[in-house]
């Protein structure tokens, strides 16, 4: 199965892991990832601190844990590679609609995206 099957598949926790240029550290509940035609994953993002690590450190880790029994799931090491702005891009991409009052507490928010460097399992080393 691949990365887009599974989370389309699968249900669960997703935490977002950035860093800043400094190495300090911010881990963020996030829903799962978008998968863009290029093979590429992307999150929609709020202007916070997770997005603000991003401009100054591209790296980052997200560690996904399957709704159920034990430990299962999946740890992706992503590299950022752009960003968009598009309003009607963060439209087409969301799976929620949010009341408006909502959206204005949020704020404006990108379609960052990634490449992905390495895939593990949420346990064990995947040897």
């Amino acid at each position: 199965m691949d990365l887009k099957d599974y989370f389309e598949n699968n249900q669960g926790l997703g935490v977002l892991s950035t860093a800043d240029a400094e190495g300090n550290v911010n881990a963020a509940v996030y829903s799962r990832p978008h998968f863009m035609e290029d093979g590429a994953l992307a999150f929609i993002m709020p202007d916070r601190l997770t997005h603000r690590n991003l401009t100054t450190n591209p790296h980052a880790a997200y560690l996904f844990r399957e709704n159920g029994p034990g430990y299962k799931g999946k740890r992706l090491y992503l590299a950022k590679i752009r960003e968009e702005a598009d309003g009607e891009l963060v439209d087409a991409l969301r799976r929620k609609v949010y009341p408006p009052e909502v959206e204005e507490k949020f704020g404006p928010r990108s379609v960052v995206i990634f490449t992905i460097e390495k895939v593990l399992p949420l346990v064990g080393t995947g040897e």
